[in-house]
């Protein structure tokens, strides 16, 4: 019998609709076999899913997603199989979201301008996590009557250079590989086919980010067209990449996307997370022996200092 999973999904936690232990019994219901929580500069639900997974039988595997820059435009990586409680992750991740709560009151303030105000308090009631964002800026639009939906929000207003946008810190490509590797996962670009990139420009991205040590293409993605995954499928074998696929689940959030089949016809199978794990035990081998190494370096080094003295 074929198993199916999926790899990107968001609780609550940033800027989902549903609780970890929710979203668990969802994918239960569909009948996944895994789920991976991917929520945006954020592992808050983490081990809160994996708890619940092991209570329900699911594998949840602990995710996050990063925004970050590489030219030429800035990508998304979901880091897969992480440790949630590393630490040079989480205080990364808490710069980011410090920088995103500064990054708030100054969208409101725009919004304002344009004869939109909102009090934070108002914004606040639609985030139920600790990643407040521009999607929960958007519900408080639309419960106020300024739009219509949160994507007319995001068309007219949030969007990027829309007119009350205002960058954000994102880390970089290499940083954000090297934060995914050092908390034991697996890095991937999330979503490539909808960078809007030529080929020849998506393939020569695709190539610099392998020789930094990406470990895969989201391939199987919600709106991803045939041609799109057939031509990721073509770079994940060129450059022995892995592969992953999700919905981008979000829930309410993001309205006509369901858990585990996106718009009706997505399957991600599980051999896909079969396969990462042969490469994830490697990666975690190598990276013990070049801290052992390390240590050992270290170690011969303090030796010396105490010989001398």
């Amino acid at each position: 019998m074929d198993k199916f999973v999926d790899l990107h999904v968001h609780t609550v936690a940033s800027d989902g609709s549903f609780t970890a232990a929710q979203l668990v019994k969802l994918a239960r219901g569909a009948g996944l076999a895994a789920i991976a929580v991917t929520d945006h500069d954020t592992v808050a639900a983490d081990r809160a899913a994996m708890a619940a997974g092991a209570a329900d039988g699911l594998e949840v595997i602990a995710g996050v997603e990063l925004s970050c820059d590489f030219t030429p435009t800035n990508i998304h990586m979901l880091g897969l199989f992480i440790d949630p409680a590393d630490r040079a992750l989480n205080d990364a991740l808490v710069e980011v979201r410090e920088y995103r709560a500064r990054r708030n009151p100054k969208i409101l303030e725009r919004l304002e301008k344009l004869g939109m105000p909102l009090a934070a308090e108002e914004v606040a009631a639609f985030a139920q996590g600790e990643t407040l964002s521009r999607v929960h800026i958007a519900h408080a639009m639309v419960a106020r009557g300024y739009v219509k939906d949160t994507q007319e929000a995001f068309d007219r207003f949030l969007g990027k250079n829309k007119l009350a946008y205002v960058s954000r810190r994102r880390i970089s490509a290499d940083e954000g590989i090297a934060l995914v590797h050092g908390a034991g996962g697996l890095a991937f670009v999330a979503h490539p086919g909808l960078l809007a990139l030529p080929p020849r420009i998506l393939e020569g991205m695709v190539f610099k980010l392998a020789r930094a040590g990406m470990d895969g293409l989201e391939v199987y993605y919600t709106d991803h067209l045939p041609a799109d995954t057939a031509f990721l499928k073509r770079l994940a074998d060129e450059y022995d990449l892995l592969m992953t696929g999700g919905t981008d689940f979000h829930g309410r959030a993001k309205p006509g996307v369901a858990l585990g089949v996106g718009r009706g016809d997505l399957r991600v199978p599980y051999d896909l997370v079969a396969r990462m794990k042969p490469r994830l035990a490697l990666a975690r081998a190598k990276a013990a022996e070049a801290t052992e190494a390390a240590n050992e370096a270290k170690a011969a080094v303090e030796a010396e200092k105490e010989d001398g003295e």
